[in-house]
């Protein structure tokens, strides 16, 4: 059975930069980037301009992880998409990125390349990572392609009522390649994954609610004009609540897959956090005895970008050198659903 490894990595964020001053001065939010910053770590994010979507940012994540690769668009035989703001309810995201390849690189692609999304939300690169981990050590394939790509900006309460989680959220896209190798020394040697669907609601969004006919509210307002029901059309959070359990469902991910393969904090050259909150990667880290030294960071410049935020980091450490071949680094995330998951990887 060949190993499998994280052969590629890209990242892409839009160009335009919101910090948290312009939340207050360009959209009026009562807030200061005092209150953000000590509350979550984020002094800015990257907002997409209108017209590009998260497979926009994904395509040009995975152009990059599939050159650093070594590879070109023929050689990748699946995409996995991890998305929570897909363009479209349906079809997923993946398929319009798979379209883009296919007419940028018209005849040095699959014209079928089957292309597949995942709705795990933070968690969701990590559920696409053992995916095609599984898929790549069963010899089915040799060459997956795991995206995470984001557009939180279309979709946030720009009010101040809605300042607690529009503060928090940015766009971008991040990418790898997972490939099989016979090389012992490499590859994703451990994931492990969870789910509460008891705290669903305890961070959704509930505008599309498809038992409802028709699934999209449409209260008749003043004038007989249609409007969609505001309270549904704004992601909603109960900040105590996921506050607790992504401490707790963190620390016990890390702990399971460090225990199989039976390492310590010691052990791991690198710890790779999804990128919620500064408070909880801080908390999580004292309580597992994780150094500092041995974290990596983005928050502070993208704010959360869900499925995104992993392997951008990825390839930032990459890029900088921070992440070097021969090292042993741990990811996990959480996210709504509840869901999160955890893994390890030789480099």
């Amino acid at each position: 059975m060949p190993n499998a490894y994280i052969s590629g990595t890209g990242g892409y964020v839009p160009p335009r930069v919101v910090t948290n001053d312009d939340l207050r001065t360009q959209y009026g939010i009562d807030t200061t980037h005092e209150w953000i910053h000590q509350r979550t770590g984020i002094e800015e994010r990257r907002y997409a301009e209108d017209g590009v979507g998260s497979a926009d940012m994904g395509f040009e994540a995975a152009k990059i992880a599939i050159q650093r690769a070594g590879l070109t668009p023929r050689d990748i035989d699946m995409i996995l998409f991890a998305t929570l703001s897909p363009e479209h309810h349906f079809p997923g995201s993946g398929v319009f990125m798979q379209r883009k390849f296919t007419e940028l690189f018209e005849g040095d692609m699959p014209k079928y390349i089957p292309a597949m999304d995942i709705r795990n939300q933070c968690s969701g690169f990590l559920y696409g990572l053992g995916t095609a981990t599984s898929m790549v050590q069963s010899g089915a394939l040799k060459h997956v392609l795991v995206v995470g790509g984001e557009t939180h900006s279309a979709a946030l309460d720009m009010t101040t009522r809605g300042r607690t989680v529009t503060s928090l959220f940015g766009d971008g896209a991040g990418a790898v390649v997972v490939s099989a190798t016979d090389d012992a020394k490499r590859g994703v040697r451990k994931w492990h994954l969870g789910a509460d669907g008891r705290f669903a609601e305890a961070l959704w969004m509930p505008v599309w609610d498809i038992r409802k006919k028709p699934f999209v509210t449409l209260p008749y307002g003043r004038e007989g004009k249609a409007e969609i029901d505001p309270g549904t059309l704004w992601p909603q959070m109960d900040g105590k609540q996921v506050f607790r359990h992504a401490v707790e469902k963190m620390c016990m991910s890390l702990m399971q897959v460090c225990f199989d393969q039976s390492l310590s904090a010691n052990d791991i050259d690198l710890f790779v956090f999804h990128q919620a909150n500064m408070r909880i990667n801080t908390y999580v880290a004292d309580t597992l005895g994780i150094p500092q030294d041995k974290l990596i960071h983005n928050i502070h410049k993208y704010g959360n970008t869900t499925a995104a935020t992993i392997p951008l980091l990825l390839a930032e450490a990459e890029e900088t050198g921070r992440l070097k071949p021969g090292m042993k680094v741990a990811m996990v995330a959480f996210g709504s659903g509840f869901t999160w998951g955890a893994a390890i990887a030789d480099w």
